[in-house]
């Protein structure tokens, strides 16, 4: 079989990357002498997360659509179309691409569709970018993480989302037995088994508000004996520690973190909600209140099966935390100690419709 190249775009943020790495990494494992490259652009993670993978990595311009009438807005399409001629020069000549959204996915789209490159389009998230929606209207390979109603998406390959190489090793030893698994997290992080145990992040740069309200409600939560980890983000300052708080700029094992967690609180991404889902128990999602309101749906299916609580972030607060966590610890002690398996197969099921991409196969 001839060498070929396959294009990679993934750019911005950790839930757009890491599902490109992890498909990347199945792909060359799978087709060990293809080459794979990565298209992103300059201010996004894919600049440290790309190369650390052992990839090659390009830049194009980075393209952000407006979400109001202004001057930005009327300068779009002259941005977008220097990207794409920017993202042509590295598509031409390539076998296949696929995007998993984010700010270069729709200039490699057009440039993908002009070079007559055959292209996939993953959709992470419950309600898809405007990126993937563009992609989406020039190729019949589009795939989904979970359902979504729209029309050019209800008829899309429900693939789930790829996890990173860490959360899927942690899911398949602890299959062998979740409660022991549970018990060793909690052990390995140095919590009582005796405690209720919370885990809080605010997505890869920490959130100032779910952070003030944590604050706030220490008297509450040493009162009650609830052992915490708290990743306050690395540009947040960091708040003293004690016996039973923790306070640190960001978590490097997140796959002991979820596992030794009795309830997780947490921004609703989409690569946050499948993690959780692979290995976490009881959830309360407080989303982004900025975006397309996607974050606002990525946890749908976790709140349907009883392991997620969904609140608004105008909702959110220390008085909340009083009043309702006691009883968000009993639904987690009511809940299956197995995480879900949906995801584990997912970059098996993304590089088959991969594969029908390079034969031009239907979908």
């Amino acid at each position: 079989m001839a060498t070929r190249t396959v294009v990679f775009v993934g750019a911005g943020t950790a839930g757009h990357v890491e599902p490109a790495l992890a498909v990347a990494r199945a792909w060359k494992e799978k087709y060990p002498d293809d080459h794979c490259i990565f298209l992103g652009t300059p201010t996004g993670l894919e600049n440290s997360l790309v190369p650390a993978a052992g990839f090659e990595l390009h830049n194009i311009e980075k393209v952000v659509m407006p979400r109001s009438l202004n001057l930005e807005l009327a300068k779009a399409p002259f941005r977008l179309g220097q990207a794409v001629l920017s993202a042509k020069k590295i598509v031409d000549g390539t076998d296949l691409l696929i995007g998993f959204g984010g700010y270069a996915s729709a200039s490699a789209y057009l440039a993908a569709r002009m070079s007559k490159v055959p292209f996939v389009v993953h959709e992470a998230n419950a309600k898809p970018g405007w990126a993937n929606r563009l992609g989406a209207l020039l190729t019949k390979y589009v795939a989904v993480a979970r359902p979504v109603g729209s029309t050019r998406f209800s008829h899309a390959r429900v693939t789930g989302l790829p996890l990173r190489a860490d959360v899927r090793a942690a899911f398949k030893k602890a299959s062998q037995d979740w409660h022991e698994a549970r018990l060793r997290a909690k052990n390995d992080l140095g919590w009582s088994q005796d405690h209720p145990t919370l885990v809080i992040f605010g997505g890869s740069l920490g959130s100032a508000y779910i952070n003030s309200q944590i604050l706030k409600a220490l008297p509450f939560f040493n009162a009650k004996k609830i052992q915490i980890l708290h990743s306050v983000g690395a540009k947040n300052s960091l708040p003293e520690s004690s016996d039973s708080y923790k306070a640190v700029p960001y978590i490097k094992d997140m796959a002991t973190a979820y596992l030794a967690a009795d309830v997780i609180l947490a921004r609703s991404g989409a690569v946050t909600c499948a993690e959780f889902g692979a290995l976490g128990r009881m959830a309360v999602f407080v989303p982004l209140p900025v975006g397309n309101g996607e974050q606002a749906r990525n946890a749908d299916q976790l709140v349907s099966v009883g392991r997620a609580i969904v609140l608004p972030q105008k909702a959110f607060s220390n008085a909340w935390l009083e009043e309702n966590f006691e009883t968000v610890i009993e639904q987690s002690n009511r809940c299956s100690e197995s995480g879900l398996s949906q995801d584990m197969e997912s970059e098996a099921r993304i590089i088959e419709l991969m594969e029908i991409a390079l034969q031009g196969g239907g979908a």
